[in-house]
């Protein structure tokens, strides 16, 4: 199997970490571990592969999270994953979404370990990448520390041995998604429980981590972090992420060095067809914290809304000019 470093990661996000933000993301950070938007195994085995699939190479190391609950169908979105290039592929059991509930999958599945359980075991059968769980620490009333341990045993023993914990519970009912990543109350705490009890055990923090002085305190209890929206609110807060928990020894990239190498994607990007609105939302938080970040997105809005797409027109909107 592929070793990954999972130290930083940066959370799948629907509507949000498709491959142009992923393209992008890469520019301010060579080594943190980026993940897809969750993919139904629907989407993927009856529509257009490329469209939900497809990336490019400068992505890597990059990881596919899949949704879905029927182990065959998993398994071969888990293979298809691996033959488009993916270095790990990760289950959804997180996602308190009506909608996804509805089609047996997402938090839900956090009631069913077994069930997760013969998914794992059918997705690890079928490739030889790294096959990890995202989760909540528990649904409804399901919220007991011994009936989250109780989960972790079963998948785990699956041979699942990296686990994604959001330090929150998922109420399926009465709170909308966005609701369930606000009202739970966080429990960092847990998750460093599940770390001293569960030691051989591969676990990644979700949750609350807004800067990086946190996250490095969170290293010292957990193996990994993962981020999520605050990277799409203030995505150059990774610029220093390779040289403080990578390894990394060049410089980063200053804000108009990534700005201009975006700028030539999304030229190639748009004479495939992309829309530029599309293009354009990673760019919207690009220069947050920096005095004119507010006339940057509005120049950004109308450049979106008229379709523009000419670089020195973009260019006119800088906070610096």
């Amino acid at each position: 199997m592929t070793a990954l470093d999972r130290r930083v990661c940066v959370a799948p996000m629907m509507d949000r970490t498709d491959r142009h933000c992923r393209y992008f993301l890469r520019l301010i950070s060579h080594h943190v571990l980026l993940y897809s938007e969750m993919i139904p195994t629907g989407a993927i085995l009856h529509g257009d592969r490329d469209r939900y699939l497809a990336f490019h190479y400068a992505e890597h190391p990059v990881a596919v999270q899949l949704g879905g609950s029927d182990p065959q169908a998993l398994a071969r979105c888990a293979q298809l994953a691996q033959e488009y290039g993916y270095d790990e592929v990760n289950l959804n059991v997180g996602c308190p979404s009506e909608r996804v509930g509805e089609g047996g999958f997402g938090a839900c599945l956090m009631a069913e370990p077994q069930r997760v359980a013969a998914a794992v075991t059918a997705m690890r059968e079928a490739v030889d990448i790294p096959v990890t769980v995202k989760t909540r620490l528990g649904v409804d009333d399901r919220d007991s520390y011994e009936e989250l341990l109780e989960f972790l045993q079963i998948v785990s023993s699956a041979g699942c041995h990296a686990f994604i914990l959001h330090a929150r519970k998922a109420w399926l009912k009465g709170l909308s998604p966005r609701e369930n990543r606000e009202i739970p109350p966080l429990r960092h705490d847990l998750v460093h429980r599940v770390k001293r009890d569960m030691p051989a055990l591969q676990i990644i923090l979700n949750g609350g981590i807004t800067r990086l002085d946190e996250l490095e305190a969170q290293l010292s209890k957990v193996d990994g972090v993962m981020i999520g929206r605050e990277v799409y609110r203030n995505p150059y807060l990774l610029a220093d992420v390779d040289r403080r928990f990578c390894g990394g020894t060049a410089p980063a990239a200053s804000r108009e060095a990534v700005l201009e190498a975006y700028l030539a994607y999304m030229d190639g990007q748009s004479r495939s067809g992309v829309p530029f609105r599309r293009l354009a939302h990673p760019l919207f938080g690009l220069y947050q914290g920096v005095t004119g970040a507010r006339r940057w997105r509005r120049h950004l809005s109308e450049y979106a809304s008229k379709f523009r797409t000419d670089r020195e027109s973009i260019r006119t909107g800088l906070p610096c000019r």
